[in-house]
């Protein structure tokens, strides 16, 4: 795979963290126990691990619970915007290192779609809810489909 790809893949799976925080992580713990990539032998290579893929995937499950309910705060808080920027750079440096690229590049791709995503997926889900006369919830669930859906997308062309 060309580096071109990789970066973009990696700038991807940041803007899906900025959609669901523990979703990037978990889609690349499950990378690495599909064998799509191979974190082993760096400093990541804990994602490779059954717990890690075990506390990611119920994390990221437990989010999307969590995102339904109405005293969630906004993904735009200082708070939650600090936790996917580090969870999107997490899972991209996973996925970097895990195909032969560089940590860091692949850690500063995942924290700047962390931020797109975060910013541009509230634009998105505010407007597709007014557009379209739709309550929050069922706009959630989209988004909820297209973060793990598309996670596991840029995860497989790995």
């Amino acid at each position: 795979m060309n580096s071109t790809m990789i970066l973009a893949v990696v700038f991807g799976i940041g803007i899906v963290a900025g959609l669901r925080a523990m979703t990037a992580p978990a889609v690349a713990c499950w990378a690495a126990h599909l064998h799509w990539i191979d974190p082993h032998g760096s400093p990541l290579a804990f994602t490779g691990t059954t717990i890690a893929l075990v506390i990611f995937t119920l994390a990221a499950i437990a989010e999307i619970v969590n995102d339904k309910l109405p005293k969630t705060g906004p993904r735009t808080a200082l708070p939650s915007v600090v936790i996917r920027m580090v969870m999107g750079g997490l899972a991209a440096a996973t996925l970097t290192v895990g195909a032969g690229g560089s940590i860091w590049i692949g850690a500063l791709l995942g924290v700047v779609g962390a931020l797109a995503g975060t910013f541009g997926g509230y634009q998105i889900r505010t407007k597709a809810v007014q557009a379209l006369h739709s309550p929050d919830f069922v706009i959630a669930l989209l988004e909820d489909a297209v973060a793990v859906c598309g996670g596991f997308l840029l995860a497989s062309r790995l």
